[in-house]
């Protein structure tokens, strides 16, 4: 099947690990799954453990096609933030940072200034930011997703670097399916991806919105993928909870064959 990505896009897919994996679990799992992930061609495979667990993973996916991300991280470079991460912790051990997870807006405050903050400094330090945006059950019941989701995308992407805009990814997660089994529908996704990529090419042009690649998030599973990867504009998922099992590869598999990348 072609009736995928725009060739300039390349499929990724996320798996977040959330609060699961110690070093040791985490680096057991990273090898269990390693050589079925590199034999998936076509998608971009990245792992997000939690910061404890990056170490641990790196030495596992070094040399492999598999790269990193981590979950979060704090926009400042040092200093006296306890318990924070800061962007050169970071480099040299992933490739991506997510950034404004539901989880982090919802349970830790996160606002749109506060992620856009962290993406400038992703961006300014080598890294390459995945950003959340997604409306709760009861924006959607309230028909404001649209106006939810603009002010998310204009509110945490602004100023971005235009020369690197190509290098971001952004997750559409409706809050209302993350962990609850009730994945949204493709048309559903499809009609908000339109959105953001609308406000992208009105905020940096049209051929960046184009560049910047789209996932969808929300109780991911191989058994759904194929309907969300069938969608021109998605370009892949970020996974949650099947991404703490042997699932995410055939997850990976699933989007490569359904986007015709796969060998």
């Amino acid at each position: 099947m072609s009736n995928g990505a725009s060739p300039r896009r390349t499929p990724i897919v996320a798996g977040n690990w959330k609060m699961h994996y110690g070093p040791s679990e985490a680096q057991a799992f990273a090898e269990s799954i390693l050589a079925d992930l590199n034999a998936v061609q076509g998608v971009e495979r990245v792992l997000c453990p939690p910061a404890i667990s990056i170490a641990a993973v790196h030495n596992v996916v070094s040399g492999s096609e598999v790269t990193l991300g981590a979950q979060n991280m704090y926009f400042e470079e040092k200093g006296a933030y306890t318990g924070e991460i800061s962007p050169l912790m970071l480099r040299g051990l992933c490739e991506y940072v997510i950034l404004g997870h539901s989880e982090r807006r919802g349970y830790f405050g996160e606002t749109d200034e506060l992620v856009n903050k962290k993406a400038l400094s992703a961006f300014a330090h080598g890294l390459k930011p995945i950003v959340c945006v997604g409306e709760r059950l009861e924006d959607r019941d309230a028909g404001l997703t649209e106006r939810v989701i603009t002010e998310q995308v204009r509110g945490s992407l602004a100023n971005l670097p235009a020369e690197q805009v190509a290098g971001l990814v952004v997750a559409y997660e409706p809050i209302w399916a993350i962990g609850t089994g009730r994945a949204a529908h493709a048309k559903d996704a499809a009609d908000v991806v339109a959105i953001i990529r609308a406000l992208l090419a009105e905020m940096y042009g049209e051929a960046a919105a184009q560049a910047v690649r789209v996932q969808y998030g929300g109780s991911v599973t191989a058994a759904n993928i194929a309907e969300f990867a069938a969608v021109p504009d998605i370009d892949g998922a970020l996974v949650g909870g099947a991404s703490l099992k042997g699932e995410f590869v055939d997850i990976c598999r699933r989007t490569a064959e359904v986007k015709g990348t796969g060998s």
